[in-house]
């Protein structure tokens, strides 16, 4: 192929894919793709939740004791630091819109930042499970650390749960990381610029639903009703 043949056409963006027809059409593409994936994610992690409810309620007493196990502080932090990562993407898409590179750059980079303390936190509560003896299927037998209601019946069921659906959501906040380091990549270069910043918006509302999902296993797995003792 010449390199005449690579040039696109007069009027013709370079980041406009060559089927379609305008900026506007590819933008809203993009954005009923990323809405069409996340139905998915949500009917997935709606069945957790839907099964979680259930052994919930045949199993109150034993999840309100697996619950107290947790500590709600860690939880309550890795909260915060999530709701101002969506803060910061929130900026960049902003960034990105008024075509500021600079700021753009900053604010992804602040929310990789924010997402590795959120995975650090929850790695650091994962080691403090694997040391006391609480990942459903290794037991260590009792410690000095570990509280008597861990032995009560169907509380490993809740922690079975718990590692599931927390490392899950994990799993996706991992995901988003490398699409964030993507991004800011692509941002020095100079690629969102010119009126397109289709994949920064995009990729925010990958992130906004990962923090939004955080929120409900907040309450759902920390903040079981009953004294803590």
């Amino acid at each position: 192929m010449t390199e005449a043949a690579t040039e696109h056409p007069a009027g013709h963006p370079p980041f406009l894919a060559h089927h379609f027809s305008e900026i506007g059409q590819q933008f809203e593409a993009g954005t009923l793709g990323m809405w069409l994936f996340l139905i998915t994610e949500i009917m997935f992690f709606g069945g957790l939740f839907a099964t979680y409810a259930i052994y919930r309620l045949m199993y109150l007493s034993a999840f309100q004791a697996g619950s107290h196990l947790l500590d709600t502080l860690i939880g309550a932090v890795n909260t915060t630091v999530l709701i101002a990562s969506s803060l910061t993407m929130a900026l960049a898409v902003r960034s990105a819109q008024i075509n500021n590179r600079k700021l753009l750059i900053l604010f992804l980079v602040l929310t990789m930042l924010l997402g590795g303390v959120f995975l650090g936190v929850k790695a650091y509560e994962y080691h403090h499970k694997w040391e006391t003896g609480l990942v459903p299927g290794f037991h260590w037998g009792p410690t000095e650390e570990m509280h008597p209601q861990a032995a009560l019946p169907h509380v490993e069921l809740f922690f079975c749960y718990y590692f599931f659906m927390t490392g899950l959501h994990a799993l996706h906040m991992v995901i988003g990381f490398g699409i964030m380091a993507v991004l800011v990549w692509q941002a020095s270069k100079g690629r969102f610029e010119g009126g397109y910043y289709s994949p920064i918006e995009v990729s925010g509302l990958y992130w906004h639903f990962v923090d939004i999902v955080w929120i409900f296993l907040f309450p759902l797995l920390y903040l079981i009703g009953g004294p803590r003792t």
